[in-house]
């Protein structure tokens, strides 16, 4: 896992720079294979790709996700991230039973629970009535899990029950309304309001299991908190009415978390995974989304304070809707956010969804992306958009240094997003979302790359693995050219007496680059081998494996102002995808 680091823009060599916190190298373990029911696996790193953590959804067959990490794990991925379950309040009917979402139908999925004949809700409230006539459930609540939680979970039995139903384990909590979730449990016969939470959960934990797999993979897993209901009114932001209930089951699972995985490496930390725009509000301390968050998280730091909160907002630039933001609003609302005890922020680039765009400032006169035109219709990149995604990542990192120098120390990552719009075939389980190629993805990294410690990507499951009409899955095309060159940023540097550019990036080895500007005779071609200088030190606040190549160049050649782009070919002969472009500084 990266360490928090700071990001330096300027490019100057690390030799040249006062000594910054760097981030800790990411070292490749020694191939090794271990061998369970499923078949066997190799740990070792073969195709190291930029991205290194991936969303995943864990298969019922527990042999298709161990598979999944060891795929993820040969193209160089050390984290993964749980999607969240949302915690949700219920109606009950007359004869205790749960109703589904709608509150139409019986929801069958909890009518298993049963104690001494009666549903678990009307048994309950019998319990409570016969240790005091005036006690009463006033909310009902279930949470549905894959895991499997211990008896700490349980903190005043037998008013906290398990009730085993086939395959299915139901926890039972009772729980005060106020949210104090007194540990004395002295209050059942005082005549008190309570929520029942009723989570059902399997015999066989899930987060066990992948957090062994991870143990053999070097890796580290992000489960997610439980998530927030949602505000009827808005379903974009979390219902505060609910925070009593959802601090209570956060502390409940956090307990037991810290008593079955204290010490575990392979735990990195817990994903929120209730969404927020990275946007400037009026006032960070009323909104409501940020009063849930800065409520739970507060929960994981009194329960697993070595522990990191990761959470994954998302960019909307788009002019033509009202709540777009440019990347000053970005940078403020990086800025409330750290606020609520985060430890990590990952912004979702927004290339995806088409609610953020990939182009350079000499680029805004183009056509969208024909991918993004579902999105923003007709338009060039300035109308559609207030800025390009680097733009605001260059904001989100002047953020997180300012917050850095105060004292508050939060690392950005950078979602990338794995999708397009709309696809020929559907890769998403829900909705028409396709899976992107690897040349976009590559321009995705090059643009988030200079400011980011770590790249992470939503998601591995669907969006990796789908073929669709492709001839190979988007994992296989990684795993092909994972050492295709991907330049971050290239900035003009002398060398001793010699002018020229230096250029940092992936897959720089035996480079040759090739430099080209309108008006120019014929393409400028330097072999860093013979006239350069290459360099695979850390660079400090970049992730790990960024290499630095620097090539002499006369400046006075090219017109001030104007736009060069710069490829690269690497010793494997392999070409980067995409141009990166420069403007040429003042004289």
């Amino acid at each position: 896992m990266a360490v928090i680091t700071l990001v330096v823009d300027d490019g100057v060599p690390a030799a040249d720079r006062t000594p910054r916190p760097t981030a800790a190298p990411v070292a490749t373990p020694s191939p090794t294979a271990f061998t369970d029911p499923c078949g066997t696996f190799d740990t070792a790193v073969v195709n190291p790709y930029p991205v290194t953590g991936y969303w995943l959804i864990p298969s019922k067959d527990p042999c298709t996700w161990r598979k999944q990490l060891e795929q993820i794990h040969r193209v160089g991925g050390d984290t993964v991230i749980r999607l969240g379950i949302s915690m949700s309040p219920r109606f009950v009917d007359n004869d205790g039973r749960i109703r589904d979402d709608a509150g139409e139908n019986v929801d069958d999925r909890y009518a298993t629970c049963v104690e001494d004949g009666k549903p678990c809700v009307a048994a309950a409230e019998d319990q409570l009535r016969a240790a005091h006539r005036d006690n009463r459930i006033t909310q009902t609540y279930v949470y549905r899990t894959d895991e499997a939680f211990g008896e700490t979970i349980l903190r005043c039995p037998p008013y906290d029950k398990v009730v085993k139903a086939g395959k299915y384990i139901f926890h039972r909590l009772l729980v005060p309304e106020d949210g104090s979730d007194d540990s004395s449990c002295n209050g059942y016969e005082r005549g008190k309001r309570y929520h029942l939470i009723l989570i059902r959960g399997v015999e066989r934990d899930s987060l066990t299991e992948l957090l062994d797999l991870a143990d053999r993979f070097r890796m580290q897993i992000f489960p997610a908190l439980p998530v927030p209901p949602r505000d009827p009114a808005q379903q974009v932001r979390a219902d505060p009415r609910h925070i009593p209930a959802l601090t209570t089951l956060t502390r409940r699972i956090m307990h037991d978390y810290q008593q079955r995985f204290s010490g575990r490496n392979s735990l990195g930390g817990f994903y929120q995974s209730f969404e927020v725009q990275l946007r400037a509000w009026k006032d960070p301390a009323s909104n409501r989304t940020l009063e849930v968050y800065r409520e739970q998280h507060e929960i994981v730091r009194q329960e697993m304070p070595d522990k990191k909160i990761l959470i994954s907002p998302y960019l909307d630039s788009r002019k033509r809707v009202a709540f777009g933001a440019p990347p000053e609003e970005a940078r403020a609302g990086f800025k409330a956010i750290a606020e609520t005890g985060v430890h990590i922020i990952a912004p979702q680039d927004g290339r995806g969804t088409g609610k953020g765009a990939l182009f350079w400032p000499n680029e805004g006169g183009r056509a969208v992306d024909q991918r993004l035109r579902p999105v923003v219709g007709e338009s060039t990149n300035s109308t559609a958009y207030h800025a390009s995604t680097r733009e605001h990542f260059a904001q989100m990192a002047e953020a997180r240094d300012e917050l850095a120098a105060a004292g508050k120390k939060v690392e950005l990552w950078a979602n990338v997003e794995a999708f397009e719009p709309s696809g020929v075939e559907r890769c998403s389980k829900t909705g028409t979302r396709g899976r992107t190629d690897k040349a976009r993805l590559d321009q995705a990294v090059m643009f988030v790359g200079p400011h980011a410690s770590k790249i992470i990507s939503y998601m591995w499951s669907d969006f990796f693995t789908c073929r669709g009409s492709h001839e190979a899955t988007l994992a296989q095309e990684v795993a092909a050219d994972w050492d295709q060159p991907i330049v971050l940023q290239a900035v003009r540097r002398s060398r001793d007496i010699q002018d020229g550019v230096l250029i940092q990036g992936y897959g720089l080895t035996n480079a040759t680059v090739t430099i080209t500007w309108p008006g120019q005779p014929a393409p400028k071609v330097v072999d860093v081998g013979g006239q350069g200088w290459h360099d695979r030190t850390q660079v400090p606040g970049l992730p790990a494996r960024v290499e630095s190549i620097w090539v002499p160049l006369n400046w006075a050649e090219i017109p001030v102002g104007e736009w060069m782009a710069i490829s690269v070919v690497n010793g494997s002969q392999k070409k980067s995808a995409n141009p990166y472009q420069l403007v040429v500084p003042p004289r």
